[in-house]
């Protein structure tokens, strides 16, 4: 019983340390629409990694609290409830359930034997349930308030479209990156198996495919914000042209030529180490 009473204090304070985390880059917004919703930096990386080394149980306890903190931190959205009810709707779609349900990315730590490919597919799932409870909460509380009642289903999926897509994108590649140089299955965090036999090429493998999902995200939240009307906060595709396609361009390129060079680098490593051995 006290293993286990201690076992429980370990991971409660982990947790503390991952929502607190989570809270502060939920400040760092890439993007922010004039509605509510933005792009943050990875701030729901936290709970996922919660949820992936202790379970769906800790990880929607850790979800749930920070829902709360989300809630207290944009708690002035709820006076343009038109009603009571409005406003409780609003606090479980938008704020309990969306961030809630962050906590079940680890569903499928059991299921799939790659920590990367289980944790990703666990936060695109959960970010398609968090999307799904803000578009419902679009189309019936926010009606007729911040959004068309007409077409209001159509709306909503549009502009909470704008924000989750490269929310996403942002935090699947953090993940990604994450899971494949930390093992997170350990009692305590440490440095992957594969990285620690070849530390050199699991580094330079590491930069080339960090090169990359940071010119893919940059690329994303450069063109998304782009095609957000600035007047409604909808996607409309007809904006494309305001897109900074240069920037796009320079980025893009860098990101695939230290993608690339990286590559060769890690690959000249690996060989170089089984002549060795």
């Amino acid at each position: 019983m006290k293993t286990n009473g201690k076992k429980n204090a370990l991971v409660m304070c982990e947790c503390a340390i991952m929502i607190a985390l989570a809270a502060v880059l939920s400040f760092v917004k890439i993007l922010e629409l004039p509605y509510g919703g933005s792009v943050t930096a990875f701030s729901i990386v936290p709970i996922v990694i919660i949820s992936y080394r202790h379970g769906v149980k800790w990880g929607l306890l850790s979800g749930f609290v920070f829902s709360i903190i989300q809630l207290i931190q944009t708690a002035s959205t709820l006076s343009y409830a038109t009603s009571f009810w409005a406003a409780v709707t609003i606090i479980f779609l938008d704020y309990i359930f969306a961030f809630t349900v962050i906590g079940l990315a680890g569903f499928l730590r059991n299921k799939v034997s790659n920590p990367s490919a289980a944790a990703v597919t666990g936060t695109v799932g959960v970010c398609a349930l968090r999307y799904i409870c803000h578009v419902i909460s679009g189309c019936t509380v926010w009606a007729g308030v911040s959004i068309p009642s007409t077409d209001g289903l159509l709306y909503s999926l549009s502009y909470n479209a704008t924000y989750m897509i490269p929310e996403t994108i942002i935090n699947a590649a953090a993940v990604f990156w994450l899971f494949g140089c930390l093992n997170f299955r350990s009692e305590k965090i440490s440095v992957a198996k594969k990285i620690e036999k070849n530390l050199t090429e699991t580094v330079t493998a590491s930069i080339s495919i960090l090169s990359l999902m940071v010119a893919v995200i940059v690329d994303a939240v450069a063109v998304f914000a782009s095609l957000q009307n600035p007047d409604s906060g909808v996607l409309d595709f007809s904006l494309i042209s305001n897109t900074n396609f240069t920037l796009v361009g320079i980025v893009s390129a860098i990101g695939i030529v230290l993608c690339v060079v990286f590559a060769i680098i890690a690959k000249v490593t690996s060989n170089s180490a089984k002549k060795v051995n």
